[in-house]
C-alpha cells in the first residue's frame, strides 16, 4: 500500500528543489497535489507510473530577448516566454500576459493552472502560458505594433493551431492580437486564423470571448447557489478588479437580478451603495482608460477609498476578478463573518492558501478559479472550432455553449467530490476530475 501523504509530500519536495524562488509555482502546485491523496489511494497505478511528477513538469520552456524601438527611437530590451506545459489532451493552449510584473514563475504557474482548468472543459486543448514583462500603458499604438511584431518574430516558430494556440490576458487585447497575428501571417505566408484565439469577430474572432471568463464565473456562482435553493436575484455583490472579467461578471449579475456595489483597480476601490453604473464603468475602464476613482467624478454618492480593502464592505456574493493573491486571510475572515455565502474566483488563484483553507471550512460555497474562470478558455476553444470549419457562430449560441459548459464543469466538479467523500467541497473536486482525464490520456500515450 502507497503512503500516499509521504509520496505528495516527496513529489512536492522536488518541485521546489528543481524550481528555487517560484513562489506562485509551488503554491500552485502545492494546491493540487495535496488534494490528491484520495485518488492515488483509489488508483495506485497513478503512483506507479509517476504520473503526478509527471504532471508538474513543463513539456517544454522557451524564453527569448524581445528588442524593439519607440517612439524616440530608443532600443528597449524585453524578455518573453512561452511555457508548453501538458498537451495530453490537445494541442498548448493559453494566453498570453503583457506586464512588468510577469516572470518565468508567473508563467509557470498561470500554464500548470491552465493543465487543469483546460481539462475541467471537457474540450481537446492542452496548456500552456506565455508573455512578457513588457508595460503596454502609456505607449503608443506604433510602439505597441513594434514590440508585438518582434515578440512574434520569435514565438512564430514555437506555436501553430496544431501545436500551441496563444490568447490575451492581461495587457494583451484586440489590438495586441491583430498586430501579432499581422505579423504571424507575414513571416509564414499562410492566413492560419487559428494560430490565435481571442481575436476581433470581423476577422475571425468568437462573439462572447471579450465576456466569457466574466460570464462564465457568475454561471459558475449561479449553479452553486442552485445546489443550496438559492439563486444571484437580489443578492449583494462585490467584483474586484474593473477590467475585462471584472466589467462583464458586473454585466451578468446585474442581468440575474444582483446588485453590485463595488468594483476596484490598483489604486484603490468605489463603493455606490445604490449599486454601480456599468455603462460609467466601460466608458473610464474601455474607451477613455482611466482609473477607477474618476468613477465619483460622475456619481456623486459613490465613495472611493485609496485604502483599504475593497472586501470589508458586507456582501453575500463575492468575485475576485483583479489577480493572483489578492484576497487574504484577513479579508477571508471579513467576508465570513459578514455573511458572504458564496465566492466564485474570476482571476487566477486570487485566493492566498490561508484564506482559501479558510472559506473552504466555512458555510461560504467556493468555485476555484480552475473552475469558476475556465469560461474563457472554453471560449477560444469553441473560436478554434469555428475557424476549423470557417463558421460563425452567433452571440446567443456561444452564449448558450459557454452556459452549458459551465454547467457540465460544476456537475463533474460536485459529483467527483461526492464521489470522494467531500461534498460540497469545489477545488477538491475539481483537481481530481480534471487530474483524471489528464493523467488518464498520458497513461495512453505510454512514456512520453
Amino acid at each position: 500500500m502507497v503512503n500516499t501523504d509521504a509520496r505528495i509530500n516527496e513529489i512536492y519536495d522536488v518541485v521546489q528543489k528543481r524550481n528555487p524562488g517560484e513562489k506562485e509555482f509551488h503554491q500552485a502546485v502545492k494546491e493540487v497535489i495535496e488534494t490528491l491523496g484520495p485518488v492515488l489511494k483509489k488508483h495506485p497505478h497513478y503512483a506507479e507510473q509517476k504520473i503526478i511528477e509527471r504532471i508538474c513538469e513543463p513539456e517544454r520552456q522557451v524564453i527569448f530577448r524581445v528588442p524593439w524601438v519607440d517612439d524616440k527611437g530608443e532600443v528597449h530590451i524585453n524578455r518573453g516566454f512561452r511555457v508548453g506545459f501538458n498537451s495530453a489532451l490537445g494541442p498548448y493552449k493559453g494566453g498570453l500576459r503583457f506586464h512588468p510584473s510577469v516572470l518565468l514563475d508567473t508563467i509557470k504557474f498561470l500554464a500548470f493552472e491552465q493543465t487543469f482548468k483546460n481539462a475541467l472543459t471537457g474540450l481537446p486543448i492542452g496548456s500552456g502560458k506565455g508573455g512578457s514583462d513588457f508595460n503596454p500603458r502609456d505607449r503608443s499604438d506604433n510602439e505597441i505594433m513594434r514590440f508585438c511584431q518582434s515578440f512574434m518574430t520569435e514565438l512564430y516558430r514555437h506555436i501553430g493551431e496544431m501545436t500551441d494556440v496563444p490568447a490575451g490576458d492581461i495587457g494583451v487585447g484586440l489590438r495586441e492580437i491583430g498586430f501579432l497575428f499581422g505579423q504571424y501571417k507575414r513571416i509564414t505566408n499562410r492566413y492560419e486564423s487559428g494560430v490565435l484565439t481571442g481575436k476581433s469577430p470581423t476577422w475571425g474572432g468568437a462573439l462572447v470571448r471579450k465576456e466569457a471568463t466574466g460570464y462564465g464565473a457568475v454561471f459558475f456562482a449561479e449553479e452553486m447557489l442552485k445546489v443550496r435553493d438559492q439563486s444571484i436575484e437580489g443578492k449583494t455583490c462585490i467584483v474586484s478588479g474593473s477590467g475585462n472579467v471584472a466589467i462583464y461578471a458586473i454585466e451578468k449579475l446585474i442581468h440575474l437580478g444582483a446588485k453590485v456595489v463595488a468594483c476596484s483597480d490598483s489604486g484603490g476601490y468605489i463603493y455606490h451603495k445604490s449599486g454601480i453604473n456599468l455603462e460609467t464603468v466601460k466608458q473610464l475602464k474601455e474607451v477613455e482608460r482611466k482609473r477607477i476613482k474618476a468613477y465619483v467624478n460622475e456619481h456623486s454618492d459613490a465613495e472611493y477609498h485609496a485604502e483599504g480593502s475593497i472586501w470589508d464592505i458586507p456582501c453575500e456574493i463575492a468575485l475576485p476578478c483583479a489577480t493572483q493573491n489578492e484576497l487574504g486571510e484577513e479579508a477571508a475572515k471579513t467576508l465570513i463573518d459578514n455573511g458572504c455565502i458564496a465566492l466564485s474566483e474570476g482571476a487566477n488563484m486570487p485566493c492566498t492558501p490561508e484564506a482559501a483553507r479558510l472559506i473552504q471550512h466555512s458555510k461560504i460555497a467556493y468555485g476555484p478559479a480552475k473552475a469558476a474562470n475556465a469560461g474563457g478558455v472554453a471560449t477560444s476553444a469553441l473560436e478554434m472550432q469555428q475557424n476549423a470549419s470557417r463558421d460563425a457562430w452567433t452571440f446567443e449560441h456561444t452564449e448558450n455553449r459557454l452556459r452549458e459548459i459551465m454547467c457540465n464543469i460544476h456537475q463533474d466538479c460536485y459529483e467527483t467530490a461526492k464521489e470522494f467523500d467531500l461534498e460540497g467541497n469545489y477545488a477538491a473536486g475539481a483537481n481530481i476530475a480534471s487530474f483524471r482525464r489528464v493523467a488518464d490520456a498520458m497513461l495512453a500515450f505510454g512514456v512520453i
